[in-house]
């Protein structure tokens, strides 16, 4: 009825807008879905870590493929919160990029250790790193939380 109206005065119709605006419309989410998406995508991504250490014993291949998936879904779930764009914009951010950097960087190593270097001990210890890169790396989320623990850390070891 608008568009006829429009139509009727004279008005010219801008088609590229209506699409951009109809896409944008189309794809938003409302806060209770983006907040159950987030907390699934979580939920999932710890379950399968949880998973990949419980099959450390059976399998390194397995272990390390769903370790990783599980983090690689933890972080993931965020992009509910955020959404994509602003969360990869964030991700690459000057105080978090070497924290980024490290957490792919250790994602693959992993992968790599145990898929082809199949080599037990390094997967490991890069599953550990992947697991400090991250809780670093979300620690650059919360204000002041990094100096706190860099505090923390640097009075107990002097």
């Amino acid at each position: 009825m608008d568009k006829l109206k429009r139509v009727l005065r004279g008005e010219e119709e801008d088609d590229e807008q209506d699409i951009i605006t109809k896409v944008y419309d189309g794809s938003t989410l409302s806060w209770s879905t983006r907040l159950k998406g987030f907390i699934a995508c979580f939920v999932i991504g710890c379950t399968l870590s949880i998973l990949g250490v419980c099959f450390i014993l059976l399998s390194l291949a397995l272990f390390a493929v769903f370790y990783t998936i599980g983090n690689i879904m933890s972080v993931a779930s965020t992009f509910f919160l955020m959404g994509p764009v602003r969360q990869l914009k964030n991700m690459f951010k000057p105080t978090r990029l070497v924290a980024t950097i490290l957490v792919f960087l250790l994602l693959g190593l992993t992968l790599c250790a145990a898929l082809w270097w199949e080599n037990a001990a390094l997967a490991i210890i890069f599953c550990i790193g992947q697991f400090l890169a991250l809780t670093w790396y979300s620690l650059s989320y919360i204000p002041y939380a990094r100096d706190a623990v860099t505090k923390c850390f640097t009075s107990c070891l002097a």
